[in-house]
């Protein structure tokens, strides 16, 4: 399995036991979503290696209580303790409307409400106090940063490949210098 095929869930934040067990934390919006997992990638030195779950308790605030088959002791769980956890694209909830998952848009044209075509998405700045949409003007090889809060994005258009947005008055001029 290649990382590129995959998403990242969270990470094994701490043991949980001298048996094996493991607190994993699911980096997710609804980490009950995956209260039912039978197996999940973990990056163990570069290389996405399958850990099959054989009992998992859900916790409070994106965390579980899990034992994998095979890691029946303290040490057995530090080899992957603070590693990566991945599960495959295929897994993620599909979602509709004007929800979307960072990954999914990269390479959306972005199309302002007011202004016209933006640009292309490179990518999802996801800082927690102000996450961006980093977007790239090739016209006039430019990036335009816009702010995903106050219902920026209007509407997801995934077979025109499109993200309608309406942004604050003025601000893709002052990145495009208009």
């Amino acid at each position: 399995m290649n990382k590129a095929d995959c998403f990242n869930l969270g990470y094994v934040a701490k043991l949980h036991s001298y048996k094996g067990e493991v607190s994993l934390f699911f980096d997710a919006t609804n980490p009950e979503d995956y209260a039912d997992l039978d197996a999940v990638y973990i990056d163990v030195d570069g290389i996405l290696t399958p850990f099959f779950v054989e009992k998992i308790e859900m916790k409070d605030k994106g965390f579980a209580k899990v034992k994998f088959e095979g890691v029946d002791t303290e040490n057995d769980a530090k080899v992957i303790l603070k590693k990566e956890l991945f599960l495959s694209l295929d897994k993620l909830p599909q979602l509709s409307g004007k929800n979307f998952y960072d990954h999914e848009i990269i390479g959306f044209t972005v199309v302002d409400k007011n202004f016209g075509e933006v640009g292309e998405v490179i990518q999802v700045l996801d800082f927690k106090i102000n996450p961006l949409l980093q977007v790239q003007n090739n016209k006039l090889d430019k990036e335009v940063l816009l702010p995903l809060a106050n219902d920026l994005v209007q509407s997801v258009d995934r077979e025109k490949k499109e993200l309608h947005v309406q942004s604050a008055e003025g601000l893709i001029e002052m990145y495009l210098g208009l």
